[in-house]
């Protein structure tokens, strides 16, 4: 079998003048979390919902599970995709209960054994009997999983999950919804316009411009390889200098910084803030601007002399005022990429 679950193959999608996708491919593997990352209107929810067979594509191929389900001459249903949806703003039945909502989908035969299976994976034992508003955001979102998981799709989509959910509990929410999602062993991919959400949740992460994906890599790889500068400066701060490559090394506002991959020529080098390290110098070429102290660690605002702006990520014991000046020194390797054409 296919380790694809889900295919889409120069998919497109316009609303009149508007390309919402545009010749985009995906896949998602096995068993595998992928988050698709962008900004709003890159076309994340509109791909979601011609997966789940809301919106018939204008062109291209949609294959789930190794079958066609959009193509030319193909569509078939959402219900008939083995899709599992969780939505925005979850859709639960008001007037059901928790153990209702979670039933939905199940036929007869299998409902009291899968049921209690679901529950129990959800960690919703002893909600069984409340009633949706009865209930917190986080606990809402489990049941709106678990009834997405009860029929035993081949796919899980989630539109912004936790979008609903205040900064405090996202973190905590997010690391519940991984735990359901490997237990159960399915396969899911959600949209997110928030980076840290990709980067701690997903196994892979599509970063998607304009209707098309531009990188798919695993989080580590994204955030230490971006394939332009687009990328690096949407997922994750980066710093951004013009400099000159030589080979292994290049020449900037630094001095000489050692590249990650070889290049020559006019490039622009990325160096995420914690690559910098600084020490306190009278002869130092760059000024400390401003501070911003989070306890466990800080960014410090920098200024070069030709007016570039750089961040460093520290230690919070690191003491440093601004008018400071300091020497800036990269602790690993860039990433150079192209230098833009003005």
């Amino acid at each position: 079998m296919s380790a694809a679950m889900v295919r889409l193959e120069n998919v497109s999608r316009r609303y009149g003048p508007v390309r919402a996708v545009e010749g985009l491919s995906l896949e998602v593997r096995r068993g595998e979390i992928l988050a698709l990352l962008g900004p709003s209107g890159c076309g994340k929810t509109t791909t979601l919902r011609l997966l789940a067979g809301f919106e018939p594509p204008d062109g291209g191929r949609i294959e789930i599970s190794g079958r066609p389900v959009a193509a030319p001459g193909v569509f078939v249903p959402p219900e008939r995709r083995r899709t599992g949806v969780v939505f925005q703003d979850y859709a639960l039945f008001p007037h059901l209960t928790v153990r209702q909502n979670v039933a939905y989908g199940l036929g007869r035969e299998k409902r009291e054994a899968r049921l209690e299976a679901v529950l129990r994976l959800a960690r919703l034992e002893g909600l069984e009997e409340r009633m949706p508003h009865e209930l917190s955001g986080g606990q809402q979102q489990r049941v709106a999983l678990a009834r997405a998981l009860a029929p035993e799709p081949a796919v899980v989509l989630l539109d912004e999950p936790f979008s609903n959910l205040d900064a405090a509990l996202r973190a905590r929410v997010r690391a519940e919804m991984r735990r359901i999602l490997l237990a159960a062993g399915t396969t899911a991919l959600f949209v997110t316009h928030d980076q840290e959400e990709a980067l701690s949740l997903a196994d892979r992460v599509a970063v998607m411009f304009e209707g098309r994906v531009v990188q798919s890599a695993t989080p580590e790889e994204l955030y230490e390889r971006p394939a332009d500068r687009r990328v690096a400066g949407f997922v994750g701060e980066a710093n951004l200098l013009p400099g000159t490559a030589e080979g292994e090394r290049a020449l900037c506002a630094l001095g000489e910084v050692p590249l990650r991959e070889p290049a020559r020529g006019g490039v622009e080098l990325m160096l995420r803030p914690e690559q910098l390290a600084l020490e306190p110098s009278p002869e130092g070429e760059a000024e400390v601007a401003e501070r911003e102290f989070y306890g466990h660690d800080q960014l410090v605002r920098l200024r070069l002399p030709g007016g570039e702006g750089l961040q460093a990520r520290l230690p919070g014991s690191i003491r440093l005022r601004p008018g400071e000046r300091v020497r800036v020194r990269a602790l690993s390797p860039a990433v150079a990429f192209p230098r833009p054409a003005h």
